[in-house]
């Protein structure tokens, strides 16, 4: 039996139960939304190796792009890249490719070197994965040689896609994919930003490594036709950098295009144009932070 003081007790905790108030759940803040990221590597030859030390110091700082497109010496790069080879990495890798990995000379009216060198490697670098397997979302930007088209190569064999985007007109002999021949990338998209907005990109980090006009007599076959086809090119890459949120512009212009030797000096090159660009592209990060959140 229970007494009478036990009872009153009892009732007296229930009554102090129930007028406690609840505790209010815990607000947890909604993260911070994150925009995707695009790379747009351009073409440039050798000066190609300037993209390696863009990435290398994007990444150090935090920034590591979801999508990535190529042109030329940018889609080799960033072919390698997309297969999750990180900056370190991938600066290692390119300090140990040769000119010869690249060479297979052939005799034909359509180029001298056919190209079958570089889609090995490339497809060495990445453990033999298709464009579509790759760790990051990647597209080659190539040329239809029938038609002159742009085509943006999303899928399938990775190292012929990036032969294809190199195949320098007379340097390399065309590829063919499917029954369409193409050739490099940069006759219509010296620096592939729309295809990088085509393929979802929210801001896009331009590189931009192609010789200007600068009235003094390009030397050597290769250079000179790197500036020819830069100079027949001006128009589109006018068009491509309106896009961009940030455009780098390393500064290579007095490497040559076949000068391997010079690939540290680029590699730096890059870096530093990266470290001048990171406000820039952190202010327009914050920027499109903001007009999202202001959307909602």
């Amino acid at each position: 039996m229970w007494s009478v003081s036990r009872i009153a007790a009892s009732a007296a905790i229930f009554l102090l139960a129930a007028c406690t108030t609840p505790t209010p759940p815990v607000s947890v803040p909604k993260p911070a939304p994150k925009p995707k990221i695009a790379l747009a590597l351009g073409g440039g030859a050798a000066k190609g190796f300037a993209h390696v030390g863009v990435i290398r110091v994007l990444e150090q700082n935090g920034i590591v792009p979801d999508i990535i497109t190529g042109t030329s010496a940018g889609s080799i790069v960033g072919a390698i890249y997309a297969s999750g080879v990180d900056g370190e990495a991938l600066r290692y890798r390119a300090l140990r490719i040769n000119e010869s990995d690249l060479r297979d000379f052939t005799f034909s009216t359509s180029g001298f070197l056919k190209g079958e060198k570089l889609a090995a490697l490339v497809n060495q670098q990445v453990d033999g994965k298709k464009i579509e397997q790759l760790s990051r979302r990647f597209g080659a930007v190539v040329t239809d040689l029938d038609s002159g088209a742009r085509v943006v190569l999303k899928s399938g064999d990775t190292g012929t896609a990036v032969r294809a985007s190199a195949a320098i007109p007379n340097v390399f002999q065309p590829v063919t994919i499917n029954g369409r021949r193409y050739v490099d990338g940069g006759l219509t998209s010296p620096v592939p930003v729309i295809a990088a907005r085509e393929m979802g990109a929210d801001i896009v980090i331009a590189v931009d490594i192609s010789a200007k006009p600068s009235g003094k007599s390009a030397l050597g076959f290769l250079s000179l036709l790197d500036q020819s086809l830069n100079i027949m090119s001006q128009a589109a890459l006018a068009q491509e950098l309106k896009q961009a949120n940030v455009t780098l512009r390393p500064r290579v212009l007095h490497i040559g295009s076949a000068d391997f030797d010079e690939r540290g000096a680029a590699m730096l090159e890059g870096e530093k144009v990266a470290r001048e660009g990171l406000p820039v592209i952190r202010q327009a990060i914050a920027r499109w932070a903001t007009a999202r959140s202001a959307a909602k």
